[in-house]
């Protein structure tokens, strides 16, 4: 008897992609047969980066040579993505505490839209923590260095910004 594809969905705006995120991926693939890293289209969030840019950044930032992530990109329902691409968990990051109570919310709206869905919460490594998108763009925006915190590829796309 074969196996059914065990198949996760790791949500976000990753708007940019931070080492936090990348760390995160890479460990839910060593949990799952197949990572779907998702760009989230119409999140309700004011976005520096364009989808298309996001998801070219992601890809460039995962580097996965195994060939259990890949990248996609959605508008609308989560739990509709999902569906389609046949996942049957969602991977979520939780920083710290005050992440909690908003990701646990979030698990249960999810659970309620569909039951078959499971939500599993992974913690990124000690010293990425911290690290949040919004606190990357707020440190690029002033001019801070973020080389330590993102991909080289999310670098070069901020200094773009500064230039333009």
């Amino acid at each position: 008897m074969t196996r059914k594809k065990r198949i996760a969905v790791y949500p976000g705006t990753f708007d940019p992609i931070t080492y936090g995120h990348v760390d995160l991926a890479h460990r839910a693939a060593r949990l799952f047969d197949e990572v779907i890293v998702a760009v989230a289209g119409d999140s309700g969030k004011q976005t520096l980066f364009s989808l298309e840019k996001r998801r070219t950044l992601v890809e460039e930032a995962i580097g996965d040579e195994t060939g259990a992530i890949r990248v996609g990109s959605f508008d609308g329902l989560l739990v509709d993505f999902a569906a389609e691409v046949g996942a049957t968990a969602l991977v979520r990051g939780l920083r710290a505490v005050s992440d909690f109570e908003y990701e646990i919310q979030l698990a249960a709206i999810n659970r309620r839209l569909n039951s078959e869905l499971e939500t599993v919460f992974l913690s990124p490594a000690e010293d990425l923590g911290f690290i949040s998108s919004s606190i990357v763009r707020e440190l690029a925006r002033l001019g801070g260095d973020v080389t330590d915190f993102v991909p080289p590829a999310v670098v070069r796309a901020l200094d773009d910004i500064d230039r333009a």
